[in-house]
């Protein structure tokens, strides 16, 4: 046998067998390594380890995932809630409206679908049934709308793609990322709203609508944080990496200064609690680095990459198929997992096509989206659900309403580049041609 299929076949096998994702890629590279290099080359699996996570840019994860982490517990969640119902008011639909929104703003802060996930759902689970929406119905839209978290800077899984595909600006594709990430909320509320008027879910007259005045003074703080992130990083004055650090020296005064829902003894916890998700993002990364090195010097990538060629010599062909394979592995695979695994395979054929890495890089982020909230594994539907109290099953036929509606959004961004391509281009980004 040989070593690309005993490297890809091992990896499979260790996934089967349940071990973690971070085990079954550094089992594959070592059997890569030792099928089809000389026993010598074992010697660099420190190396390699190493040189996989001693890159500046990767600061920014575990400072993101603190900030997302402090945010989601500082109450702006629900600031925000009261913000969206005062504009909203009172309608059939109008908390499906709220909801939307809300996990839009906070992918602005979060940078995690999970972590939005949580806060919103929190938040608006009880108000949603309260109004007499289904807690099938309400789970699946919030573990949908937070997918957008993946495409509204600051976006943990854009950052690690910038760093994996070389010469992409992470600037352009934070920009790139807005109004797909809008667009992808928009189709969501379209069924949403049909169904809540058509079931007549929300009675108005049973609906008390905020004050708007005291609403926005209550979220401006939060409202702020995308703005101060974006802002600076538009400016010029500070650079992602630097933007992290903001993003949670602004968190902490939030959340102790203003809205002074978090102790110091409250930060020591997050710290921890962000720490451990960093450990396993990074340990992920650095024994991803065995698999890709491996897979690079075998040619295991490049083999792989002319097997997809010689279906097809059509690039919509080809990039159809890919995004197929991405949705199947978003509904296995985190992420941060999915890019690493997937991205040496792609990129000869980006390269061949001539795809434009910050358009393609959007695609590949909003499928992924998809397969968060889409069984069996859905991470965010998992946290919904939990927090709803029902059975992931339950919730099945509402999600694949929401991954068609979400399907289409990604079509469309498909056919029509500028979408992504716009914003960046006017902001000044170098962003190729389309």
């Amino acid at each position: 046998m040989s070593p690309d299929l005993l490297m890809i076949g091992s990896f499979l096998l260790a996934l089967l067998l349940g071990m973690p994702v971070a085990i079954a890629l550094g089992l594959g590279g070592l059997v890569g390594i030792v099928a089809g290099l000389p026993p010598a080359m074992l010697g660099t699996f420190g190396t390699n380890t190493y040189n996989s996570v001693a890159k500046y840019p990767l600061i920014a994860i575990p400072l993101f995932i603190l900030t997302g982490l402090i945010f989601e517990r500082a109450g702006v969640a629900a600031a925000l809630v009261r913000f969206a119902q005062s504009i909203i008011g009172p309608r059939h639909g109008g908390l499906t409206v709220v909801a939307v929104l809300v996990c839009l703003i906070m992918g602005g802060m979060s940078g995690s679908g999970p972590a939005d996930a949580a806060a919103v759902a929190m938040v608006m689970l009880p108000s949603m049934q309260k109004a007499g929406y289904p807690k099938p119905f309400s789970a699946s839209l919030i573990a949908a709308s937070s997918s957008t978290a993946i495409l509204i800077p600051p976006s943990i899984a854009l950052i690690l793609y910038s760093i994996v595909v070389p010469g992409v600006d992470l600037r352009a594709l934070f920009a790139a990322g807005i109004f797909p990430g809008i667009l992808a909320g928009v189709s969501l509320l379209a069924p949403a709203l049909y169904f809540a008027k058509k079931y007549r879910w929300e009675d108005p007259e049973a609906v008390e609508r905020p004050p708007f005045w005291p609403s926005l003074k209550a979220a401006l703080p939060a409202l702020f944080a995308p703005v101060i992130i974006l802002g600076g990083l538009r400016s010029g004055l500070f650079t992602p990496t630097e933007a992290a650090v903001v993003a949670v020296a602004y968190g902490v005064l939030v959340g102790c200064v203003l809205y002074r829902n978090l102790s110091l003894r409250n930060l020591w916890g997050l710290m921890t609690d962000a720490a451990v998700t960093s450990g396993v993002v990074m340990f992920i990364i650095a024994l991803a680095g065995i698999f890709a090195w491996a897979g690079t010097t075998l040619g295991t990538f490049q083999h792989l990459a002319d097997a997809l060629l010689s279906l097809s010599e059509n690039g919509w062909v080809l990039l159809g198929l890919v995004m197929v394979l991405v949705l199947i592995a978003g509904m296995l695979l985190d992420a941060i997992s999915i890019y690493l695994i997937l991205i040496p395979i792609v990129l000869p054929l980006m390269n061949h096509f001539g795809w434009n890495p910050i358009w393609f890089g959007i695609l590949l982020a909003m499928n992924i989206a998809i397969g968060q909230f889409t069984p069996p594994v859905a991470v965010n539907l998992m946290v919904t659900t939990r927090i709803a109290n029902i059975r992931l099953e339950h919730t099945i036929g509402w999600a694949m309403v929401f991954v068609a509606a979400m399907a289409l959004s990604l079509v469309l961004v498909m056919l029509v580049p500028g979408i992504a391509l716009w914003l960046p281009e006017k902001l000044g980004y170098v962003v190729g041609s389309w």
